[in-house]
């Protein structure tokens, strides 16, 4: 729009110092497992959230159904469910939900508790709170290690702008052209750095942190139906309490709830969780 050159910011050696001392930090500092969740979630950020307002009615359809099961048929009849959720009729028909692992088990462990008798409603919730707890800690590990990468970016740029300042006092008394083009370069690393951290690494970063919130949120819902479950609260009930905590932009209204607890739309959720 300035009508500037272009062809100046394109300065390969520069994005090879930010880029590559970037990248050096993030493997230096974060061990295997940090790196493979931190890919992981990168591809959660091309294929967005799967906490939509579909998943969390078919979460709640899926829990509604666990517990009118129990109530009607006894505790005992949801034991072979929880044992091999992967083959139970009432957890397979929401296949997001039988693919995160973690809040297959999450459910599973809690209720196996609750079944099993003699365990205190406040210490499983004490428990539920432990697990979600030391999860949120985990899958924040990887925010935390891009972070980190987004602070030392502008540091870095200043870095790649000293070396060219560097190069530059080398160049002096040649001809003036040169000289301002080694001067561009090493502005250009700074300009790099900042750009890179502020408008690409940390947004990104922000993206993430926003998405392991989202989790934590699924989490607090699952918490409150077995919780009011394990105090003997109607199946409906628990529910709509479940419904109640759920994030206000993807919270489904009474009446959805309603009817696809009646199997008016079960069919219609069920393809949307699958």
């Amino acid at each position: 729009m300035e009508r500037g050159n272009l062809r100046v910011l394109m300065q390969p050696a520069e994005l090879v110092i930010i880029a590559g001392a970037g990248v050096s930090t993030l493997l230096t500092a974060n061990p295997l497992h940090i790196l493979k969740d931190l890919f992981v979630s990168f591809g959660g950020i091309i294929k967005g959230s799967r906490f939509k307002r579909d998943y969390y009615l078919a979460t709640l359809k899926m829990m509604y159904d666990l517990f009118n099961k129990a109530r009607k048929e006894g505790p005992v009849s949801i034991e072979a469910d929880i044992e091999q959720p992967q083959s139970s009729a009432i957890f397979s028909r929401n296949k997001m939900f039988t693919s995160d692992h973690h809040a297959v088990a999450f459910v599973c462990d809690t209720m196996r508790m609750t079944i099993t008798g003699g365990v205190e409603a406040f210490d499983v919730d004490q428990m539920m709170e432990l697990d979600m707890e030391v999860h949120h800690h985990s899958i924040a590990k990887p925010v935390m290690a891009l972070s980190t990468v987004a602070d030392a970016l502008p540091g870095l740029g200043i870095v790649a702008a000293v070396l060219g300042v560097v190069i530059t006092m080398g160049a002096l008394g040649g001809p003036p052209e040169e000289i301002g083009h080694k001067v561009a370069a090493a502005l250009v690393g700074t300009f790099l750095g900042i750009l890179l951290c502020y408008g690409v690494v940390g947004p990104i970063s922000t993206n993430m942190s926003q998405t392991t919130d989202e989790e934590k949120a699924y989490y607090h819902v699952l918490r409150v139906l077995m919780l009011a479950f394990m105090k003997g609260t109607a199946p409906v009930l628990a529910v709509e309490m479940g419904r109640r905590a759920t994030p206000g932009h993807v919270r489904p209204s009474f009446q959805e709830l309603e009817a696809l607890c009646r199997n008016e739309s079960g069919g219609a959720a069920a393809a949307g969780a699958s």
